[in-house]
């Protein structure tokens, strides 16, 4: 895709890997990029930067999702880029309450759903569109210290390949942004997590690496290129990986109880 003179949304934009999105792909010269986020005033500060258009969004609920495209369409025009890039993580295990549960998979993976039930038919009937869904290495590979985060970013992956393969035929063209660690907020104080065991990325790096996916038109964006790595070890001997990652847990595992 060529990010000139397209219409974009952003979601999770008033800070992180959302606003550095939606200066670099103004730099593409998109022609306007809707930005959209629960925090008022970052996202007002995005849109300020790069002669965008703020709009407060709470992803976890599905009417303020369908609220926004439709704003867009009826106002700006037709949606080219969906990004889908809000997320947040919770730290534990099994033992997170059901709130807990509910309110991540809400963001990490409903908000992905809900984008695409009331944007894919607008798509398909002119013909094509694309979406960009943030997930994470973790949706590839889980997560040390946070099963509800591995658990919803694994589906948020699944989600992604099911559109990919069930409207690639009707001009749909699905990308999934899979980083580890990269300098946001979420990472803020856990700078010596397992997720930064490959090093933090800025959240310009990642930004370009979407630029080039996208360009390329290619489904999984590995701003962190050793991921491919680990999934194929993953995929080649899975005793083995569990292992690795047992060792991996006991290594972390008491950092993450400690914080």
């Amino acid at each position: 895709m060529d990010l000139n003179d397209k219409i974009i949304i952003i979601t999770g934009a008033a800070n992180g890997i959302g606003r550095a999105m939606a200066i670099r792909f103004a730099a593409q010269g998109a022609k306007k990029i809707i930005c959209a986020d629960l925090d008022e005033n970052g996202v007002r500060e995005t849109a300020k930067q790069i002669d965008g258009i703020a709009h407060k969004l709470d992803v976890s609920r599905e009417a303020d999702i369908s609220a926004l495209i439709e704003a867009t369409e009826t106002d700006v025009g037709p949606i080219d880029l969906y990004c889908s890039n809000a997320g947040i993580s919770i730290a534990g295990g099994v033992e997170v309450d059901d709130e807990g549960w509910q309110k991540i998979w809400a963001i990490n993976l409903m908000a992905h759903v809900w984008a695409a039930r009331h944007l894919v038919p607008r798509m398909t009937q002119r013909g094509g569109g694309y979406l960009l869904n943030t997930a994470s290495a973790a949706g590839l590979l889980n997560q040390v210290g946070s099963a509800p985060y591995g658990v919803t970013k694994h589906a948020a992956v699944g989600l992604a390949e099911w559109m990919a393969m069930s409207y690639g035929d009707q001009g749909i063209k699905v990308s999934v942004l899979c980083p580890q660690a990269v300098r946001t907020d979420m990472t803020r104080d856990h700078e010596d997590h397992v997720a930064s065991i490959d090093g933090i990325l800025t959240p310009e790096e990642v930004a370009e690496s979407c630029v080039v996916g996208l360009s390329e038109e290619t489904f999984l964006i590995l701003p962190h290129p050793q991921v491919k790595e680990y999934m194929q070890i993953k995929t080649n001997n899975y005793d083995r990986w569990i292992g690795g990652m047992r060792k991996l847990n006991r290594r972390f595992g008491a950092f993450i109880k400690s914080n």
